[in-house]
């Protein structure tokens, strides 16, 4: 017992001093660019720690990334903010002021995200962090590194920090996060800075980053094998550079004029150009940045200790403005998610006359806290739902003077008495006892008509069926013609009760069942992600139909649980929250999914012949590699491979990078072949990301 006491207390000075020199020679190395050791030196460290102290925190700090928010991280080049403007006065002054003898400008998009640094060190992405107060930020790595257009290597193999900003794709957030965040901002920035995949913020695969800037540090922040950078002089220049690097970046237009005012002219009307044009682009954009071009004349004006004195941020006029809420009521969703909508009194935001806004939920009414009879402020961004975003405190009568509806009449109602608003306890379409959910609170009936109506409107869009819109699907729920998805196929054997429907005449009728027919041929991804299943999109339809071909073997695997969701989750970007919520709507709607595929044609979707040298052969990806996972996954699938996300007895081979953590001693304990990105090349034939599908982001350009 004395000789084993004596052996742990040797083993664990042996961990501490390992734990010590990896500490010292990381901060060396990554951090003031000095190298003492060898990588071979440095790695053989590393091993041995791993194999005395598998767990031991400081494995997690180097070469593997920490838990996202766990660390703290100090900006080599501070993130500043930007002063404002919203007056043409302003930017006159900032031209005159701050031309420093240049009258060369470039104007981007102010993108309404999350601003991001991504590190690079000797061209290898090595720490991403975000904004936090400027100087000092949390380190998001991890959840950058599965961001699809971020490189993990740059084809310059030195030092830069990219600035950029991280976004959620409008058509995304509407398509697959509408119903669990209230704007595509709030969601991307908790989904960057989410610790676990399955925390509900989003999936960091689905954001965007656009970057607007590169700095390179110098001296003895550069590492030593590092080259010197780039001769560039232009900001403009710094743009083209950064898309040479293939990171997409945030769009920019070039102005310059012979004088100040033909400058400011030029400026505004870049401005105009993207605010008319805001509402079409693929992200939110709330203004436009104003930078001068040449870097030089950057130095000479220097900073404050807010901003910097070359660069003005334009913003748009807001879509906002200022009412009072007269009632809430509740409304039942196709998912069960029971929400509030606001009656407010009518105000004319960007040209259109609002009546009706959103609360989001139960959880913003009590962040809020709201009361019927408030003055509010609504805001209302291109074709988002509008919002209440604010509240002012009470409304007094003149608050409700001067108002009228979209058709001119006059609104004449009375300040409603002040009141707090009463969240339902049963469902205020079917009276079904509510169950709360986090934030929100859920209506369990299937058969709700509410969710029924809401079920027919999301099957018909996405099917492309303009003919049945909300008022006509609230009528087929009621009158009883429509019960389900199915009897929408039934119609045309029922058209005269159709045709007997509130403004539905007979060539109504004739061109809805027409629709309708011609919408009967579909791909079963398609059939799965039109049913409206809670978080199951297209792309969700698309990958579970790659394993699971036939309706048949989906609702089979709905009578082994534990079998299936593994099953599902060894899909690539298919994990356990979505198998359960694909696998729980298909079980809980069996017969009425059943009664649908009897009245429509599933037919095989068009599939890219994928025959290569890896067909028939499964490949899984862990660790930290040369490029980013999906990338090598195309790489693969191209081939003709199959790519999973776990790891079974089933699988062929393991690509194991550096830190590759549980994955890779699975793999080892059930025999399965483990090779490294350089094997993989090898199988490949060195064409490795060589004509690839195009799946990365094209830049803004000049909209």
């Amino acid at each position: 017992m004395a000789e084993d006491a004596t052996d742990e207390s040797g083993s664990g000075r042996r961990i501490e001093w390992l734990a010590e020199q990896l500490e010292t020679h990381s901060d060396l190395y990554y951090n003031k660019a000095q190298s003492v050791i060898s990588d071979a030196e440095f790695d053989a460290l590393r091993d041995e720690l791993q194999s005395l102290s598998p767990d031991h925190p400081q494995l997690g700090r180097v070469g593997s990334d920490p838990p996202p928010g766990s660390v703290k991280v100090e900006h080599l080049f501070r993130m500043m903010s930007l002063d404002k403007a919203t007056t043409d006065e302003e930017v006159a002054h900032f031209v005159s002021q701050t031309t420093a003898s240049g009258r060369r400008f470039v104007c981007q998009p102010k993108l309404d995200g999350s601003a991001l640094s991504l590190e690079y060190r000797r061209g290898r992405l090595v720490r991403a962090a975000t904004r936090g107060n400027g100087r000092r930020g949390e380190d998001v790595t991890a959840n950058a590194r599965r961001m699809m257009n971020v490189p993990e290597n740059l084809p310059w193999g030195g030092d830069c920090h990219v600035r950029g900003e991280v976004v959620m794709p409008l058509r995304m957030f509407e398509e697959k996060y509408s119903e669990v965040a209230p704007n595509p901002r709030n969601l991307a920035a908790g989904a960057l800075r989410q610790k676990y995949l399955d925390a509900g913020k989003g999936r960091p695969e689905d954001l965007i980053f656009l970057a607007y800037g590169v700095d390179f540090p110098r001296g003895d922040d550069r590492h030593p094998d590092s080259p010197e950078p780039p001769d560039l002089k232009l900001d403009s220049e710094v743009i083209s550079w950064v898309s040479e690097m293939g990171i997409d970046a945030a769009g920019n237009s070039v102005v310059s004029g012979a004088d100040d005012s033909s400058t400011t002219e030029a400026i505004l009307s870049i401005i105009r150009e993207w605010f008319q044009s805001r509402d079409s682009t693929d992200w939110e954009i709330d203004g436009v940045v104003i930078k001068l071009d040449r870097l030089d004349k950057r130095d000479l004006l220097g900073v404050t200790a807010h901003h910097p004195r070359w660069a003005l941020a334009w913003k748009f006029p807001p879509e906002e403005a200022v009412t009072v809420l007269m009632e809430v009521f509740w409304q039942t969703g196709r998912t069960g998610n029971v929400t509030p909508v606001s009656r407010v009194a009518p105000v004319v935001i960007s040209g259109v006359t609002v009546e009706n806004t959103t609360l989001h939920n139960r959880g913003e009414v009590e962040r809020l806290g709201i009361m019927v009879g408030d003055k509010v402020q609504v805001v209302r961004r291109g074709d988002v739902i509008p919002k209440i975003t604010h509240v002012l405190g009470p409304a007094v009568e003149s608050d409700l003077e001067g108002r009228s509806h979209a058709d001119g009449t006059v609104f004449s109602e009375t300040l409603p008495a002040r009141s707090s608003i009463l969240v339902p306890e049963e469902c205020p379409r079917c009276s079904t006892k509510l169950i709360e959910d986090g934030a929100f609170i859920r209506c369990t009936n299937i058969d709700c008509p509410s969710r029924l109506e809401r079920a027919i409107l999301y099957w018909c869009r996405k099917l492309g069926m303009d003919g049945i819109g909300e008022k006509l699907a609230e009528q087929l729920s009621s009158s009883g013609l429509v019960s389900s998805l199915a009897d929408l196929y039934r119609l045309e054997d029922r058209e005269e009760e159709l045709i007997s429907l509130d403004r539905m005449a007979e060539k109504s009728a004739s061109n809805v069942i027409d629709e309708l027919n011609s919408s009967r041929s579909m791909t079963l991804s398609t059939f799965i992600s039109a049913l409206g299943l809670p978080r199951i999109g297209p792309e969700i339809a698309s990958l579970v139909c790659s394993e699971v071909t036939t309706l048949e073997q989906l609702i089979e695997m709905t009578e082994d649980r534990e079998t299936s969701v593994q099953r599902l989750v060894s899909i690539d970007r298919v994990g356990e929250t979505v198998a359960t919520l694909l696998l729980d709507g298909i079980s809980d709607r069996r017969d009425a999914i059943l009664d649908l595929y009897g009245q429509v044609e599933i037919v095989e979707a068009e599939q890219t012949p994928s025959e290569g040298t890896l067909s028939g052969s499964t490949f899984c990806i862990t660790g930290s590699l040369s490029r980013p996972r999906k990338e090598i996954s195309l790489s693969i699938k191209s081939e003709g491979g199959k790519v999973v996300s776990s790891v079974s007895g089933n699988l062929d081979f393991l690509v194991a990078g550096e830190s590759a953590g549980s994955k890779l001693e699975k793999a080892n304990r059930l025999g399965v072949r483990v090779i490294s990105e350089l094997e993989l090349d090898e199988m490949l034939g060195g064409a490795i990301l060589e004509d690839l599908p195009q799946e990365r982001q094209s830049t803004l350009g000049e909209f």
